[in-house]
């Protein structure tokens, strides 16, 4: 997903939405094809821009596994470049060199590709660019696609907010942008809805992929008294260092059950697949719009992973009605009254955040202890 941004984002924002190389630094994988641009159901190819490797445990992987999805159901080639940083021109050079390998469809799945994707955009008129978390679209052939992650961050609050006895919750944020702020604000709604005494401590580490720092970061948190670890980060190091110190944690991307097997409490996780083949499907059947894409936990594109035997009996029973009520549009998690950190009121009693104010929020909420660096 992504580099350090600023978290204020253009006002443009579109309301379908929105917490991620160089062609020869990257890895890559070929499987030949045809060199055609034009998308139709005989010679469509897929091309998958990431930005780190597809073993990071989490992120990247989560996509692939949605990449694989669209081979396995759909019978279409795809191809892709991982380990691509975002700089602009190393991104628009992984594109290129998809677009050379025959690609005239292409998911670029890192906030920081936004830029660059644009570009392509506008030089490659017959290719299909579809971007993930970012804001950006043009309606024709470039759009943008996230999911409503904050439904199961929500979910994992209450475990959280239920198993804390310290009242003391970690969160590993990687970059102080509107995804992760929205996730840490989220999961913090969530652990009040429960346990209003307690505060989310929460530390950025500026990256999106970095084992060793994730940890130290963790390891900060667990010597300022917290009980409970929750991250926004590629990997599984914030789990591993939980299970290493004895308390539990909360995931994320894909269960990170193996990594901490008694720390691992439960996780927000993805399933690109559901996205991706669907996408691909409609490219294929010639029905697809330039329709910026926002799913949620009803879409099945974002899921609260199997609770663990660690998670508390009262914490299952209140996730299952949450998880009911937001499917059923009943529980919108961003509805006021919510301070920020200052105490001024964002959102009022009876109003609730929009979907493009949402996936542009700039502020952690009361409750929450830590800054967004500028």
């Amino acid at each position: 997903m992504n580099k350090k941004l600023t978290v204020l984002l253009s006002s443009v924002l579109t309301a379908a939405l929105l917490l991620t190389g160089c062609a020869g630094a990257s890895n890559e994988k070929q499987t030949g094809g045809t060199t055609g641009t034009e998308a139709n159901s005989e010679e469509l190819k897929v091309g998958f821009v990431y930005v780190g490797p597809i073993t990071d445990q989490g992120y990247v992987y989560a996509h692939d596994l949605g990449r694989q999805a669209v081979e396995k159901e759909l019978g279409v080639e795809t191809i892709y470049k991982e380990n691509v940083k975002e700089d602009k021109a190393e991104v628009r050079a992984a594109i290129d060199n998809l677009i050379q390998q025959g690609a005239n469809v292409i998911f670029t799945t890192s906030f920081g590709f936004m830029d660059a994707t644009e570009e392509a955009a506008k030089d490659y008129p017959e290719v299909k660019f579809l971007h993930c978390s970012g804001y950006k679209s043009n309606g024709s052939n470039f759009v943008n696609y996230f999911g409503k992650m904050e439904e199961p961050r929500y979910l994992a609050g209450i475990a959280a907010g239920l198993k804390s006895k310290t009242n003391k919750i970690g969160f590993v944020g990687a970059f102080p942008i509107p995804e992760v702020i929205r996730a840490v604000d989220a999961f913090t709604l969530g652990v009040q809805s429960v346990n209003p005494d307690a505060v989310v401590k929460v530390t950025w580490t500026n990256t999106w992929y970095d084992p060793a720092k994730e940890k130290e970061a963790a390891k900060a948190l667990i010597d300022e008294g917290v009980d409970v670890l929750a991250q926004h980060q590629n990997s599984a190091a914030t789990q591993q260092a939980a299970e290493e110190a004895g308390i539990y944690s909360i995931g994320y991307n894909l269960s990170m059950k193996e990594y901490a097997p008694n720390a691992y409490m439960t996780g927000a996780v993805w399933n690109w697949g559901a996205y991706y083949v669907e996408a691909v499907r409609q490219i294929k059947e010639g029905t697809w719009k330039a329709e910026n894409y926002l799913g949620g936990l009803k879409d099945g594109v974002v899921q609260l992973d199997e609770l663990n035997a660690n998670v508390p009996d009262e914490a299952k029973a209140l996730i299952d009605e949450a998880k009911a009520k937001i499917e059923a549009g009943e529980l919108n998690i961003f509805a006021g009254p919510i301070k920020d950190q200052t105490g001024a009121i964002k959102v009022k009693e009876g109003q609730v955040l929009t979907d493009e104010e949402m996936i542009q929020i700039d502020y952690l909420i009361e409750g929450v202890e830590g800054v967004i660096e500028q």
